[in-house]
């Protein structure tokens, strides 16, 4: 006889929760209980609850509902943002994108603004760094930098929504605006992240990856010694890429498994567990495709 699981998130632990996502993702559920099983989130969205069933196809989108299960944002949208439509591919050489990013007032956009800060370049909707946040809120602050105005719009409805004090988001090129905006900032730069950037797969277009070296540069002046860079990708090409850039860099940076035996790389130096204690986005629509996830953490070194 087939069997049948159903679990309401609500009832089920954070961290039982990300390791369930992970096994529906991977089809690693024990064989007795793949013919059938179901997964109803108790928690809402747009008053609807939402199931995943073994015998349709699964939808990452799902799977990211999940995961994010804890922050349980709307899915309604003020009327003033209106849908949002996500342009997946931009040009940050664009001149529309030359203007660097209007300074905030730090003691306005965080409750206390000397608390060590996380950048996050390139922070797409929001969701991971604002986890992050609700999960440290009295301890950090949070800054995402993202050069999609609507995602960054987007994001600050949520943020009021979840009423944080500890995260801000910019509507930002991040080669142009980072080290004008980190260097005001009054407290420490504690990490920065730079999770799977837009590839730019054309050779004519490597130029408008993020990570080049002004902007590395950048990173190692204004983090603060101890400070942590982490970056990852689902794309080989574009993890070397972006490896090769910090990897240049041996006097200032060295990677985590040398200062910590205890941080497992695999063969080749890449990162086998994800540090930051849940998944991107991207990181879970990847993933659910079936991609490796690359993966690197660097420490300023401390003189």
């Amino acid at each position: 006889m087939a069997s049948f699981v159903c679990l309401h998130i609500c009832a089920v632990p954070r961290a039982a929760k990300q390791a369930l996502s992970s096994l529906v993702l991977l089809h690693k559920l024990p064989s007795s209980l793949q013919p059938n099983y179901c997964i109803t989130k108790a928690f809402t969205f747009s008053s609807a609850s939402v199931s995943i069933d073994a015998n349709k196809e699964l939808r990452s989108n799902e799977l990211v509902a999940l995961e994010y299960a804890d922050l349980n944002l709307t899915d309604k949208i003020s009327q003033e943002l209106g849908h949002v439509r996500i342009r997946q591919h931009v040009n940050p050489l664009s001149s529309s994108f030359s203007v660097p990013a209007s300074i905030p007032d730090w003691s306005e956009v965080f409750r206390d603004p000397t608390l060590p800060l996380m950048v996050d370049i390139g922070c797409g909707s929001g969701r991971f760094l604002m986890w992050l946040a609700k999960q440290n809120s009295d301890s950090q602050n949070y800054l995402g930098l993202e050069i999609r105005a609507k995602l960054v719009k987007r994001a600050g409805f949520w943020v009021k929504e979840l009423a944080l004090s500890n995260i801000h988001f910019i509507f930002a090129n991040a080669s142009i605006s980072f080290k004008h905006l980190v260097s005001t900032y009054p407290g420490p730069l504690m990490l920065v992240s730079i999770l799977c950037p837009d590839p730019h797969f054309k050779k004519r277009h490597h130029k408008r990856r993020v990570v080049q070296k002004p902007l590395v540069d950048s990173i190692l002046t204004s983090l603060m010694p101890g400070g942590k860079v982490f970056i990852q990708s689902d794309v080989l090409e574009v993890a070397v890429d972006m490896r090769k850039q910090f990897d240049l860099e041996p006097g200032a940076l060295q990677h985590v498994d040398t200062v910590d035996p205890s941080v497992l790389c695999d063969d080749e130096g890449w990162l086998m567990n994800n540090p930051m204690g849940i998944r991107t986005e991207r990181e879970i629509h990847a993933q659910f495709e079936g991609a490796k996830i690359y993966r690197r953490l660097y420490q300023k070194r401390i003189h």
